[in-house]
């Protein structure tokens, strides 16, 4: 039985917090929200997040949604933006974190193609520094509410991400990105939840469906008429119900799920469609289906 998830009012005003790792795509997102009609503040010291929420809920609603961007730049403060943090909690004032990650190396290469150091770097290697911002963040991004992975990300896919995420008005929904990936490729950084589907037969070893993918109607029929997929399916989505509803009470309302195969091919591909399919029936849910490894060799 599928349950309800009854909408939540936005607030009056919102506050949404960018951080993440340097060169994870922070400004893109920061000019995204712009263009959504949010007043964005770069490079807030966090001693005066306090004051600055202070000054939105007192502007009457003139500011309704504000997003502030923080980095490690203001190494001395920054350790400091948790405790602010917990301050607007106990003072009543609703936020969002919005954490930007990608992997080390792509990374290091956007910053050896900008021909710039790291702001952590000091008198080392690009890596050095990296390394030192995510022991700094590695709180922050475990307390995060959304997590963006942006390595497989060009430019237009983050400001399409950005876009789903934050410009739609009304009832906020809750947001569901269904992801099918390859175990081979590494499990995805921000997935919520995992799912392995190696337990259906592979349609690798059927060679007349070999070339075809998991959004072919050959391959699909073959994967969700196997042994035990439809009563997985059936249960995995019952078992995320009640999270929905949990988030939808803490004011969460990005999730990522991510179903995984050996290749992201064939299984997770058609797997996942079926279950963003069934997921996208339910009230005041809005999803996303991404193939992150289809097209790999």
């Amino acid at each position: 039985m599928t349950t309800e998830l009854a909408p939540v009012k936005p607030p009056q005003s919102e506050l949404l917090v960018i951080t993440g790792m340097s060169g994870a795509g922070r400004t893109t997102a920061a000019h995204a929200l712009e263009d959504h009609g949010w007043y964005v503040v770069e490079n807030l010291p966090p001693t005066l997040l306090g004051m600055l929420t202070e000054i939105v809920a007192h502007s009457g609603g003139s500011i309704p949604k504000l997003a502030v961007v923080m980095d490690v730049r203001s190494k001395s403060l920054f350790p400091q933006l948790r405790e602010n943090l917990q301050a607007l909690t106990g003072a009543g004032i609703a936020y969002r974190v919005l954490f930007l990650e990608a992997a080390d190396d792509l990374l290091v290469r956007r910053f050896e193609q900008g021909r710039r150091p790291h702001p952590l770097q000091e008198d080392e290697r690009i890596v050095d520094g990296i390394n030192r911002e995510r022991d700094v963040l590695r709180e922050l991004k475990e307390a995060a509410e959304i997590v963006v992975d942006t390595t497989e990300m060009s430019v237009h896919d983050l400001n399409r991400t950005i876009t789903e995420l934050f410009s739609e008005s009304g009832p906020i929904v809750l947001r569901l990105n269904v992801m099918s990936f390859g175990f081979k490729y590494g499990v995805p950084t921000d997935a919520n939840y995992v799912a392995d589907v190696r337990f259906i037969p592979n349609p690798h070893w059927v060679p007349e469906l070999r070339p075809h993918t998991g959004k072919d109607p050959q391959v699909s029929e073959y994967v969700l008429n196997a042994t035990g997929a439809a009563e997985f399916i059936e249960r995995y989505i019952s078992a995320l119900e009640p999270v929905f509803e949990g988030y939808r009470r803490e004011n969460k309302h990005y999730a990522t799920i991510a179903i995984g195969c050996t290749g992201g091919k064939h299984r997770s591909v058609a797997t996942a469609e079926e279950i963003g399919r069934r997921l996208s029936q339910l009230p005041s849910v809005r999803v996303n289906v991404t193939h992150r490894d289809l097209g790999r060799e």
